[in-house]
Parts: structure tokens; sequence; C-alpha cells
């Protein structure tokens, strides 16, 4: 038993909310308000959700105890009355607070923290219950305002070996959604990582054309704290010149290996075709760097078992840039589903594609690319597999080749995804749709959503040329979004889903915080390894005239 949870509310919905802040891999007590609290020895997180006022002193000794050795101790909405004083507030280091009614607070975090609050904000809006704590003689870690008042409401201090945390946020469900009051809540639970000196250096091999991956990166990790560019490596003598005009203080490389051997290099994104990718992370992983690349992460289960062996040897970091998780329409289709606002969710179908040549770089060619399945597959089958979990039972791919024959990549695929239970998915690519269908297609059993692609269209005017329009990618633009629900009795109701804000860069950002704060991946190498499979299987069955293929031991 390494965590304990103390509450006095342990209905289901809480309970999942409050266990998606403990270590995943932790073992965790359960208390609820009638339960005597178990032995502390050995453990090292504490949860308190609620009031103490009914426990038994000696319990709270217990908790005191705990900390002083070196537990975390996160407290929700548990501080004393004002002026009433107690063992419990000398513990969290407040002296009492001041509850306020139910609303959406934005609340404020120092932009200079160097706490559990480090990188967060600066302004969170959180639906809550918030209380305001009155200070003793903890630090302040995230403040709300309220009128032209600004007061605590997230506090942290150290005790003994340990620290505690004492929150007046998080006291409704909702709340614990919040991303970065999570994060939060989380960094309080878990050890201190250790922090760098400094940014960690990144750079980049496969800088490419103009505007492309390399550029993103370098562009990524300069807006982001606690990443710096610094190195760029390509073959290319005019792509390597533009890196250094791009960015005047990067480092070029011709050679991966004269970037493997600078020491000053902590991070290396490989942004290079995938049939490079497993030879290029493993040179970098043993050259003792930590690794981010492009997705897919190889074309092989084979491959992507080497290759998380080989991290997991080398104590290095290992991660695939699945941007597209981060996209504000896949973000709100997927708190649509985990909110349960489609029921049970047994169908899920995507759609990416349109009636033009494809491209004729990389992408378009088996040799290099792995297959069509590889290129969009490996941001739409991902985003599958995070609605419905994975892996599938089967996998089935449907192939076209019919008009454009100056690439080797199919011009159309189905795949099909078959879950053991009964639920089913389906990825649609296509060269050949002169009409688009919706972007999202995911059903549940208490209703659908569906997101339709909507075109973008660059406009100006611009002498003396007069008016120019350039019509962009039609996967850039998220979708608009549309919720039908059955509503007994009257029909269906649809309602359009909002899109939530997002934070630029929140790849690099979790990277970042992954390295020098402790925080969890986003990205994990099991997820990464995950999709693989269902990759390979898809082409697979393709190449095998399309005929399925069973996913076992994935």
């Amino acid at each position: 038993m390494a965590a304990v949870v103390i509450s006095s509310r342990l209905t289901g919905a809480r309970r999942a909310a409050l266990a998606g802040l403990l270590p995943a891999d932790d073992a965790v007590r359960w208390v609820g308000p009638a339960e005597p609290l178990p032995d502390l020895g050995g453990v090292t997180a504490l949860l308190v959700d609620g009031p103490v006022t009914d426990r038994p002193a000696g319990e709270l000794d217990a908790l005191a105890d705990a900390v002083n050795r070196g537990a975390r101790l996160l407290a929700l909405g548990t501080a004393p009355a004002p002026g009433t004083g107690s063992a419990w507030g000398a513990l969290l280091g407040v002296a009492g607070q001041e509850p306020l009614p139910p609303g959406e607070y934005v609340v404020r975090v120092d932009p200079d923290d160097a706490g559990i609050a480090a990188r967060l904000g600066p302004d969170i809006a959180v639906p809550d219950r918030p209380c305001l704590l009155h200070v003793a003689d903890a630090s302040a870690r995230i403040v709300a305002r309220v009128g032209f008042g600004a007061s605590p409401v997230a506090t942290e201090v150290a005790r003994g070996a340990g620290w505690a945390v004492a929150s007046g946020l998080g006291t409704i469900d909702n709340a614990l959604a919040v991303a970065d009051l999570a994060t939060l809540f989380r960094r309080a639970l878990r050890p201190r990582a250790g922090r760098w000196p400094g940014p960690s250096t990144l750079a980049v091999i496969g800088y490419g054309a103009f505007g492309g991956m390399g550029y993103y990166h370098g562009r990524a990790a300069a807006a982001t704290p606690g990443l710096a560019f610094v190195g760029a490596c390509d073959p290319s003598a005019e792509r390597r010149k533009a890196a250094e005009h791009d960015f005047p203080d990067v480092r070029a490389y011709a050679d991966p290996a004269e970037l493997a051997a600078d020491g000053g290099v902590d991070v290396v994104v490989v942004a290079t075709p995938p049939v490079s990718h497993t030879g290029l992370v493993l040179d970098m992983l043993a050259a003792g760097k930590h690794v981010v690349c492009e997705k897919p992460l190889c074309l092989t289960l084979a491959d992507a078992d080497r290759l998380v062996a080989a991290a997991e040897a080398a104590g290095r970091t290992l991660t695939v840039h699945q941007n597209r998780r981060f996209d504000a329409d896949f973000l709100a289709v997927r708190r649509a589903v985990e909110s349960g606002a489609l029921g049970e969710v047994f169908n899920v179908e995507t759609f990416v594609g349109g009636f033009a040549h494809p491209c004729r770089a990389w992408h378009s060619e088996v040799a290099v690319s792995g297959g069509a399945v590889y290129d969009w597959g490996s941001h739409h089958l991902d985003w599958v597999m995070e609605l419905l979990g994975g892996p599938p039972r089967s996998v089935h791919t449907h192939g076209h080749k019919r008009l454009w024959h100056d690439v080797s990549n199919l011009d159309q695929i189905r795949v099909r995804l078959v879950w053991d239970d009964g639920r089913e998915a389906e990825f649609f690519q296509s060269d050949l749709a002169a009409v688009r269908r919706p972007k999202f297609f995911v059903q549940g059993t208490a209703g659908t959503l569906v997101g339709h692609y909507r075109p973008v269209t660059l406009e100006r005017v611009e002498p003396p040329f007069g008016y120019t329009a350039e019509l962009a990618h039609h996967a850039e633009a998220p979708a608009d979004l549309v919720l039908a629900r059955y509503e007994p009795g009257a029909g269906i109701s649809t309602t359009a889903v909002p899109l939530p804000a997002t934070v630029p860069f929140a790849f690099h950002r979790n990277l970042a915080d992954h390295l020098q704060l402790g925080e969890p991946l986003a990205v994990s190498p099991g997820s990464a390894r995950r999709l693989v499979a269902v990759l390979e299987a898809a082409q697979r069955s393709s190449d095998a005239g399309n005929v399925a293929v069973a996913l076992a031991g994935v």
C-alpha cells in the first residue's frame, strides 16, 4: 500500500475523479467516513477529501507522523473554520477557510512559482465551490480573484521530510477535470523531480523543407518554458543553411553521428521518413539522448518492442509526437465521450481525404512511408484507440488502386477494427472522394456525435494583383461538432459542441514538464507501441488481399 485516500463522500463519481490524481501503479487504500485509518507505515501519498472533524484525534497525529517521515499530503476542502485553531490546521499551515458560493472562478498562478504550480496557468477557470484559505505559515500557490481582492485557494508547506498541500479547490467533481488543477494535485502527491539548472536542449534530425517539421519543432521549443532549440541535422546543405537562417544560434550537423556526439544536446527529435525511424532512434538512445519520434514510431511491432526496451535499458525518455491528440475538435469529442454524454460508445468512424492528386513526396511511396495507412492513419487510428481503448481483436483493411498510378500508396483505404465485446471502428482515407464524409461519427447508447469538415479560405486584397484566395488543407481547421441525443418522450435534440481552449505546443509543454518536473508523458511508449501494432496489422491485411488480421498479446 503506497497511497491512502480518506474521503467523507466516496460516491462512484467522486472516487473516479480522485483516482485520476493518484499514480496509476500505486496500491491505493480507500477509507470511508466510518472506517478506521489503516497503519500508515510505508505510505508515501495521503489524500484527504472533505472535513476531518469527525476523525479521532489519534488519527490526525498518525497523519502528521506520516508526513514528517516523508509522505505527501493533499487535503481538499478540509481546513478548520476561521479562528478555531487545530492540530490539523497546524499541519496544513492554514488558520481557517471561508467558503464561497458555487460558480466558475478564475484563479491565478504566479508565473515564477518554483513549487507544485510551476509553469501552470497563469489564469485557470475552475467550476467549483471554493474556499478562501487563511494562511499561517504555508506558501500560497494559487490565488482567487474575488472583487478587487486576491486570496489563497491552494497552499504548500514543508513538514519534516514530507509536505502538505491544502486546497480550497476541487470540492466539485468537475473541478478535478480541469487539466491544470489536476496537474497541480498530482504533483502534490508525487515525489519531487530533480530540476535541471537550465532548459532541456533539443535538436532535430531532418530539418526538412521550409515550414516543415524541423521548423515547427524549433518554434515549439523556443516558445516552451523548459526547452531550448540548439541543433538541426540534415544531409542537405541548403536545409542546414535554412535552419541557421531561421534560428541564428542553432548548431547545424550534416550527419546524425555528429549530433549524437554533442554532449550539449539533451533531447533529439527524429523527424525523418518512417522507414528510417528505428535505426536513428536506437542510435540516439545509445548516445544517451531522450528521443521524440515523429509518428509513427516505426513500421513493425517487433521494432517497437526493440525501441521501448532500448529506452528502458538506457533510462531515457521515448515518446512520439502525436500532436493531433491536442487538436481542439478531438479534445471536445474525447470530453463528450468521457463525460458520458453519448452513453456507452460502441462505434467510432473517422474520415480524411478528397478528390485530388496525392502529394508526390515520400508520404505517397510505400518503400519510404510504409504504406497509406501509416500516414493519416497514425493520427486517426490513434484517436480511435484513445476513445475506445485497445488494442482491438482484429483489423481488416480494404484498399483500392484506381487512378493515381504515379505513386505507390493506395488511392483509398478503409480500415475496420473490431473489439472482443462487439465495439467497432472504421478509418476511411481517400484521394477519390469528391464529397467528403464527416471527420467524426461517434455512436453511443444515448446519442451520436458528428463532426463535419469546414473549408478555410485565406482571402486578401494585395496590390497590384487585387483579390486572391488560397484554400487551406481541409484537415487543419477544427471540425464543426454536433451532438444529437435521444430524449425519451420527446425525440431527438441537437446541440453544438463547444471547442475547448487549447495550449499552443501542448505536446512540447508536456515534454518539458516530464523531463524537468516529473509529469507523466502525454504519449507513453506503450500507447505508441499499441498504435504500431494496429498500423502493421492494417498494412498486412491490405497486402494479403484484404483479409482480417488478429491482434493477440498486444
